[in-house]
């Protein structure tokens, strides 16, 4: 079977561009490094791909806000291209810097570039959070995520700006919607509340959302980072089926290549 065609979205400031490659990689896709500049020459389209991924980092130094200059960009310059993109229904996927870029430009929760429902805020802890967390799985229909609900993954996270907030209608409306994709857990998978098994103070604990369709996701800890058993901090002693983060890759390139 064809492997699909990723975008792997960059610009100044994104450092987990080659990570998320691998990643796919590894899931049995073809990723591309795109840089945004290529997209606006005309070099590239995003016709030209099946998935596209806003990975990790501090595009544009996290000016102004985290994700905020690209999204802006984004709106500006390539609206027309990424609404057709996800209009047609192909994944798209924003991990940590790519989710506030996703929230910032719409597109999550509601998939309508300019409909801003929500956003990431500066962490509780007043300073840049780096360590390793636990994710519940929701039962959602979300693509990322299919035969995963209820599982208890382990993921990193790195971020300063990474809070879910909204005011309490638009909350209600994702919980509803069943858009809450992953909520940071303790160690026997209840909804974490406090710091540190939550990590920022997100609303409900929330740690990523989907849209409606279940095919764009955002998520702030990075599954990127754990693809292969040896990258988990404690893989010597610990028995994984798998490495945590390789089924939701290995998940979009099935999603792409039956579409």
């Amino acid at each position: 079977m064809k492997k699909p065609r990723v975008c792997i979205l960059r610009t100044d400031g994104t450092n987990c561009d080659r990570e998320t490659a691998y990643a796919f990689e590894r899931a049995g896709g073809e990723p591309h490094l795109v840089h945004v500049n290529q997209l606006r020459a005309g070099e590239k389209k995003l016709t030209e791909y099946q998935i596209l991924v806003i990975p990790g980092g501090f595009s544009y130094g996290d000016d102004v806000h985290s994700g905020k200059i690209l999204a802006v960009e984004l709106t500006s310059f390539l609206k027309e291209q990424l609404q057709e993109f996800v209009d047609r229904g192909k994944p798209v996927l924003g991990i940590c810097n790519g989710f506030q870029v996703l929230v910032r430009t719409g597109l999550l929760p509601a998939a309508r570039i300019g409909d801003i429902k929500t956003t990431l805020m500066h962490n509780n802890s007043g300073r840049f959070e780096c360590r390793w967390v636990y994710l519940r799985v929701e039962n959602t229909s979300c693509i990322f995520t299919r035969g995963l609900a209820g599982r208890l993954l382990h993921f990193q996270a790195a971020h300063g700006e990474g809070k879910f907030y909204t005011d309490s209608q638009n909350l209600s409306k994702i919980e509803e919607g069943r858009q809450v994709v992953f909520r940071y857990a303790t160690s026997n998978g209840e909804p974490a509340t406090v710091y540190p098994d939550n990590p920022n103070g997100s609303l409900n604990a929330i740690a990523g959302i989907c849209d409606p369709s279940g095919r764009v996701l955002g998520l702030m800890p990075h599954p990127e980072r754990f693809v292969d058993l040896v990258q988990h901090p404690n893989w010597r002693r610990q028995q994984f089926r798998e490495p945590h983060g390789l089924p939701i890759f290995r998940n979009a390139v099935t999603f792409a290549q039956e579409m």
